[in-house]
């Protein structure tokens, strides 16, 4: 772990930043920190290709004092429009070094702590993936799921982008990182509490309200169900559903941060790209 103390300033948040659209991308131009002490956390889905990845987290980089990434699966999408043509691991590896150029962290390095207001807690980038155990109703294996997927034509592009390589399966490839991910957590001082960030919900219950329940296959995994309390964590960061907002499960804050495609947020009232803030705690959260 890593502690910079002494510091003011603000923990901030944002996902599904989707620079391809040109929209999103003049968001991101828009980004600025409130200080010169906040930290950014991007809990995935930048971008497609890697010059899009390089170029929105360089730009957050060169303002936020720290940016801390969790990939999406849009940044492990093999693309037909992508000059890097990695696949798998290796093109996690690949984005990891990019970070590391660039003096981002990313869930291979050590967690870093908070100390400003509302701290210490770890801030803990997470890399896990999914194993289709999120199953729609009736529903009982992943077989199951995905034929009923089909039927209704609701089928996550990951079935063609997205490689395990060298994993056998998507799911195997979760399974292992569940693992190590979960072994690094433990190592965490018994008494320091947590903010989780990952770009699937450890949980479940966010994936309730999807207009498409199908979809909640490639959410996520059952594996981490119970880790926002084994891990103390004091909020969970995800994206991925594109339904910005604030929910709470055996009392830990559960924050999605995403942006979403042009055609999602303008049909909301709030302006796109607003930056969530996860520490200090907002006035109403608990």
């Amino acid at each position: 772990m890593t502690s910079e103390a002494g510091r003011t300033g603000q923990v901030l948040a944002i996902s599904d930043l989707h620079i391809g659209y040109e929209e999103n991308r003049a968001l991101v131009e828009k980004m600025h920190p409130d200080s010169d002490d906040d930290w950014l956390l991007v809990a995935g889905d930048v971008a497609e290709t890697v010059a899009d990845i390089h170029w929105a987290l360089k730009t957050l980089a060169s303002r936020f004092r720290k940016v801390i990434w969790a990939p999406g699966n849009h940044e492990l999408w093999t693309h037909p429009r992508d000059t890097v043509t990695l696949r798998g691991a290796a093109r996690y590896e690949y984005l990891v070094d990019l970070c590391r150029e660039l003096g981002v962290t990313t869930p291979e390095d050590p967690y870093e702590v908070w100390d400003g207001a509302g701290g210490p807690m770890a801030v803990a980038p997470l890399f896990l993936l999914y194993d289709y155990s999120f199953l729609p109703a009736g529903c009982t294996t992943k077989d199951e799921g995905l034929a009923y997927a089909q039927e209704t034509g609701v089928v996550c592009s990951d079935e063609y982008l997205l490689h395990p390589d060298p994993y056998p399966s998507r799911e195997a490839w979760c399974r292992a990182r569940v693992a190590e991910t979960e072994r690094r957590l433990a190592e965490l001082p018994d008494d320091l509490p947590t903010v989780l960030v990952n770009h699937y919900p450890l949980d479940r219950h966010p994936t309730d309200v999807l207009w498409y329940p199908e979809f909640a296959m490639w959410c996520g995994t059952r594996l981490t169900a119970d880790w926002h309390r084994r891990f103390r964590a004091a909020a969970m960061v995800y994206g991925h559903l594109h339904i910005p907002r604030t929910t709470y499960h055996e009392g830990v804050r559960f924050e999605e941060v995403s942006v979403g495609y042009p055609r999602e947020w303008r049909t909301r009232r709030q302006s796109p790209g607003r930056l969530r803030r996860i520490l200090p705690m907002e006035a109403g959260t608990r």
